[in-house]
């Protein structure tokens, strides 16, 4: 590949989706892994956010000349111990949906009190070229899981992410209301301003 460019090194659509909204007024040409063509993946094997993304990030920029996004998130819940975490994606298993993982969290939450139901979203972004680390960032957002789904919007765990400054949970936001507080939405505020200071003064 030739082009100018950001990559974002995600398969993950709604991911990608937050990612061009916010990125896309930067004079960047935004790319993901299918423009890329490889054949391998990075194995996610690392104990925390951060080193999932920056082992993504690292991997990914080494076929990519230009600058290469990878981001690592996922909800961690004070009754489980911190868990999905790193699991987030594939908490019911390697092939899980989301409606699996959702519906797997609130079975293990069942019966408890709401104090117990602390839980916060993480998202670590690290953004390198050619095999070098260029920034990190790491944000998250504080709520509780609700003992049901609600809202249709979103993805993920978003419709069990109950958020008390506006009183919903993230599935129950529009993009624009969901992304000025996310997780993801905070990190990407850094990145953007990291971006434009950096490579766009």
């Amino acid at each position: 590949m030739t082009e100018e460019g950001l990559l974002l090194a995600t398969t993950n659509q709604g991911k990608i989706k937050e990612l061009e909204a916010r990125l896309n007024s930067l004079p960047l040409g935004i790319f993901s892994l299918k423009d890329l063509q490889l054949t391998q993946i990075f194995p996610e094997e690392g104990k925390t956010f951060m080193e999932n993304a920056r082992g993504k990030s690292l991997y990914y920029s080494r076929y990519w000349k230009n600058l290469t996004l990878a981001e690592d998130s996922g909800i961690e819940i004070d009754y489980l111990k911190g868990a999905p975490g790193v699991y987030s994606s594939r908490f019911a298993g390697p092939n899980a949906t989301d409606e699996d993982n959702l519906q797997k969290v609130l079975q293990l939450l069942d019966r408890i009190t709401p104090e117990e139901r602390k839980a916060r979203f993480v998202s670590c972004m690290v953004l390198s070229r050619s095999g070098r680390i260029v920034t990190e960032i790491q944000e998250h957002a504080d709520g509780m899981i609700t003992s049901e789904k609600k809202g249709q919007e979103g993805f993920g765990y978003d419709p069990i992410f109950f958020y008390p400054p506006l009183g919903k949970t993230f599935a129950e936001l529009s993009s624009d209301q969901k992304n000025t507080v996310s997780h993801r939405g905070r990190a990407l505020d850094k990145l953007y301003t990291f971006l434009l200071d950096n490579f766009f003064p």
